[in-house]
């Protein structure tokens, strides 16, 4: 039989297994000496970079729908920490270090999510639409992403007005599990953040015209059964354009898509048997 890991002994274990790991990242923040993203002025940069905005309220399989109100409450009160937050030459950006910690008195309610590779519920649950909002707008720049999570190879949910590619979502929990980037450009930068009611909605703006645009694709998309189980595969890949001559200055592989299919594909799916 394999032997349990601390973490997976108990709740109380993988409590404490959690708030080891929040204290490590306090730590290691505090001794490498981070230069953090702190300002956020009122006004806003001259220059659109990117815009985005994505369904707040998605039916996700059988995820109960009132989860999918708390995550609006949620992201409403996170997006008030993160929204006109400036990121300047050598400053780094980190979803946690301006959000802080969620809690029932903060006002935060019980959203959806994903523990062990499954769906699951908790205080501040479905923040992790805002930071694949932010992650989905930084694709579009000349900003550094120096940490990004995946959800661990797992296709969970069944696509729903899918916009995006698969594969270019983020996870996020506190404070070990981020979303950080860093400036390394001459440039400065500024996020904007905010709900709608029925959408959530960003802006990524520069102070100076960056000399660069990008176009993010999927290419060889396909669902596979290997086994018993149904894969998504594919790549994403980021082309980097001269912004002058509209010339391809390069085309970036920045990720393979291997997911493990977790619901019962529809009929409108094609599956190759292996």
């Amino acid at each position: 039989m394999k032997r349990k890991l601390f973490c997976e002994i108990s709740p109380f274990c993988y409590r404490l297994s959690m708030e080891k790991e929040i204290l490590k990242r306090h730590l290691k923040d505090f001794f490498t000496k981070v230069l953090f993203a702190r300002e956020r002025p009122v006004t806003s940069l001259p220059v659109l970079v990117y815009r985005h905005k994505s369904l707040i309220r998605r039916r996700l399989g059988n995820v109960n729908m009132q989860l999918q109100e708390n995550k609006a409450t949620n992201l409403s009160l996170a997006v008030a920490h993160l929204d006109g937050i400036l990121i300047r030459q050598g400053e780094t950006f980190s979803v946690w270090k301006l959000i802080g910690r969620t809690s029932e008195k903060k006002g935060y309610k019980e959203g959806l999510t994903i523990a062990k590779g499954q769906p699951s519920q908790g205080i501040g649950g479905g923040l992790c639409q805002l930071s694949n909002l932010i992650h989905w707008m930084v694709l579009h720049s000349d900003l550094t992403i120096v940490e990004h999570h995946h959800h661990d190879g797992l296709d969970l949910f069944p696509d729903f007005g899918r916009q995006i590619p698969f594969g270019t979502g983020t996870s996020i929990s506190y404070n070990y599990v981020d979303y950080r980037v860093k400036n390394e450009t001459a440039n400065t930068y500024q996020l904007k953040v905010w709900v709608d009611g029925e959408y959530l909605c960003g802006e990524l703006r520069a102070e100076e015209q960056q000399p660069h645009t990008f176009h993010i694709h999927a290419e060889n998309e396909y669902f596979s059964r290997e086994g018993d189980a149904v894969y998504r595969n594919g790549q994403v890949y980021r082309d980097v354009i001269d912004r002058v001559t509209g010339r391809l200055l390069e085309s970036q592989l920045i990720r393979t898509n291997h997911a493990k299919v977790m619901y019962e594909c529809p009929p409108s799916v094609t599956v190759r048997e292996q």
